[in-house]
């Protein structure tokens, strides 16, 4: 009998060992492929940036066009946005049974949105934009870190990332209980993409804002960003919904989104931020940033940004060397030592904050004469926009030190490892150590950290020696049954409390062995991923294969496999379900990819090698696509394509006259209908490669 026991334990040990194995490796497909979508569209992005920076426009009016196209929003002041967006001149119909808005907005009100949305019924558009316009106002009026305090509640509830699953919103309000004067609420970012829901979360979290402003509070994420809801859904999900005010109210959410506080504070113990900290993560000066700037994080750069640095390195004293440390000679640039007077004493402070306006005005208005910028751009480059005379004692930051402070605490993740280091899996932010996060709540007088921005499978994860706490709130992110979702309380002793839960009905019914096992789905999208990099795989495969037999071994085929795709996959684990077995442990590696190739081409009837070229490049086409269809009306107009075309000529040295670009727009727009959609726009990149 103890023997039959030992046995039966054993057997066991080894069994729940198996499962935990492929759980992790589950989680580890899902992440890679994640992540490295978050980091083609960070490289996506750069390389716009780039293509900014190099373009030479032809006139003030090709100029404006290509900054409007690529800095969305940030054009539009005060006055311009109100008129824009006017929901007055919005009518609802008689025939409108859906809810209805008018503010100041009451309880009843978000009940009776929550009812609407359940029944799948939809706001109208004029309280869309009404509910956006007093939620802006709102927003505007607070501080980029909201202070919150657990003496006037008796705890404070916190969820992570809902991704746009409204019944994950909908099962949190069912087991906590609805905001209220006696129930606070911290939503730590990411409310949109993935999901199909996210304008619905958004409308109820901006309504029970608006009701309850001291007890609800909102944190930025780092999808709440235009340019990354491009490619995440966001941007499409809002045109479907609202085809013929979309736009508008598109543009209502990119503004409210950067008037989003940055971090939440509860009794001065506990910060609250989306991502993470860095070694550099500055508190002071995230309190005192114009957040409203950074409409994107991930934003390209205008070029009268970049003529506000050597104002900014004037102002803050910074007089850099004409040539480098090495002795060359710098690229030329421009002068900005004062011309005017000699500078007065700063022991008369009006004097010398008078003549420092004076002095740095003339020298922009220089720079603006040299890189001709247009009067209604330099606006925005007066001496007040960058610091004002009762700042004149403070320290002034360059744009790129406040950008990084943002970006930091919205995209960076913890590590186990000791220091600081770039991120480079996401492609942004950086992964920060245990010393990192211990200095940061020693400097602050912290007793721990909660943030979000990282899917868990128990829905939360203490880290940092339980001083930094991952707290996500989408349960089946990644597949039905893959995670929990999860939400913690915190009462004044700050001792956190959590809460898990499933939202899908279905996960509750799944066994521990499908519950553990590694879905169907996970390995489909392993092999469209090994698909996608034929190509590539195949030059890697031969460099194993000296004698050009055809054939490599298992080791050899998995090491091969991590060079070209670099997940960081265990695949000699994962090798039975993605290789059939050998008995000589050689693989045909063509016959293995011609499998793979016939797999796919079972769903999509193209070609293998064009079929390749579009799994690889589709999301990044898609993105292209909705950046140059600057209105999101799901079609490219002839101008769009023109200013954008010239763009990339620029940037590969073709030249081509205004006749060719017509003629190939014209060419790519097979309907004749005068627009390119995206059909044609892949179908386009299908007739090259099949030219090549």
């Amino acid at each position: 009998a103890f023997k039959a026991a030992v046995l039966i334990q054993q057997w066991y040990r080894r069994y729940v060992a198996r499962l935990e194995m492929r759980r992790r490796c589950t989680w580890r497909i899902f992440q890679s492929i994640e992540y490295a979508c978050e980091q083609d569209q960070i490289k996506l992005h750069n390389f716009f940036s780039y293509l900014m920076d190099q373009f030479t426009p032809s006139s003030s009016k090709e100029r404006d066009f290509i900054s409007r196209m690529f800095v969305s929003g940030e054009s539009y002041k005060e006055a311009e946005l109100e008129k824009y967006c006017d929901y007055e001149s919005i009518e609802v119909p008689d025939s409108y049974t859906g809810p209805r808005l008018s503010f100041p907005l009451l309880p009843d009100h978000a009940t009776a949105l929550l009812e609407a949305f359940k029944q799948k019924q939809q706001l109208h558009a004029r309280y869309v934009l009404n509910l956006l316009h007093e939620t802006r106002k709102h927003l505007k009026q607070l501080p980029n870190i909201s202070h919150v305090s657990t003496c006037y509640s008796e705890e404070v509830t916190v969820c992570g990332d809902l991704h746009g699953q409204l019944d994950d919103l909908f099962l949190i309000f069912y087991k906590n209980g609805l905001p209220s004067p006696s129930k606070s609420y911290v939503f730590n970012g990411d409310f949109v993409d993935r999901g199909k829901q996210s304008l619905e979360i958004l409308i109820i979290l901006f309504t029970f804002l608006l009701i309850y402003p001291k007890e609800v509070h909102l944190n930025r994420g780092n999808h709440e960003d235009h340019m990354v809801n491009l490619r995440y859904g966001f941007t499409k999900e809002v045109m479907q919904k609202y085809k013929v005010h979309g736009k508008k109210i598109l543009r209502m959410f990119q503004n409210v989104f950067c008037w989003l506080p940055l971090a939440t504070l509860i009794d001065q113990k506990v910060l609250i931020i989306h991502g993470g900290i860095s070694d550099t993560t500055d508190l002071d000066m995230l309190e005192k940033i114009q957040r409203d700037k950074f409409i994107s994080v991930l934003r390209i750069k205008k070029r009268k940004e970049l003529s506000t640095k050597p104002e900014m390195e004037a102002i803050n004293g910074e007089n850099k060397s004409e040539t480098d440390a090495a002795g060359n000679e710098a690229a030329p640039r421009l002068s900005l030592q004062p011309q005017s007077a000699q500078a007065p004493s700063t022991a008369n402070r009006l004097e010398f904050s008078r003549w420092l306006r004076q002095t740095v005005q003339e020298q922009m208005d220089t720079c603006r004469r040299l890189v001709d910028i247009s009067e209604s751009e330099s606006e925005e480059l007066t001496y007040s926009s960058m610091v004002s005379l009762k700042d004149v004692d403070e320290p002034c930051w360059t744009r790129q030190e406040e950008w990084k402070q943002i970006l930091d605490i919205l995209w960076s993740d913890p590590m186990p490892q000791e220091g600081c280091r770039e991120n480079k899996v996401r492609g942004g932010g950086c992964y920060f150590g245990p010393d990192v996060t211990e200095k940061f709540l020693e400097k602050y007088n912290l007793q721990f950290l909660i943030r979000s921005h990282e899917c868990k499978q128990e829905g939360y994860e203490f880290c940092h020696n339980r001083k930094v706490l991952t707290i996500f709130s989408a349960s089946n992110y990644y597949e039905i049954g893959s995670n929990r979702g999860a939400y913690v309380k915190l009462g004044p002793d700050l001792v956190p409390h959590f809460v898990q839960y499933q939202a899908n009905k279905t996960a509750h019914m799944l066994t521990m062995t499908q519950r553990q096992g590694i879905p169907e789905s996970a390995f489909r999208a392993l092999r469209e991923k090994l698909f996608a990099h034929t190509s590539a795989l195949i030059s890697a495969f031969k460099a194993y294969d000296g004698d050009n037999t055809g054939r490599i071994t298992l080791s050899n085929w998995a090491t091969a496999v991590e060079s070209v795709l670099r997940l960081g996959l265990p695949w000699r684990m994962l090798r039975p379900q993605l290789v059939r077995s050998t008995e000589d442990g050689m693989l045909e590696y063509k016959s293995w990819l011609d499998d793979l190739a016939m797999e796919q081409r079972s769903q999509e009837h193209i070609q293998s090698s064009l079929l390749e070229v579009i799994y690889r490049n589709r999301s990044n086409l898609e993105t292209i696509f909705r950046i140059i269809d600057r209105d999101h009306s799901g079609l490219i107009s002839f101008e769009e394509f023109q200013q954008t075309w010239k763009l990339f000529s620029s940037h590969m040295n073709i030249e081509l006259t205004d006749d060719g670009i017509n003629d190939l727009v014209r060419s790519i727009d097979f309907n004749k209908d005068g627009n390119i959609d995206f059909n044609e726009f892949l179908e386009a990149f299908r007739l090259v490669k099949q030219c090549q």
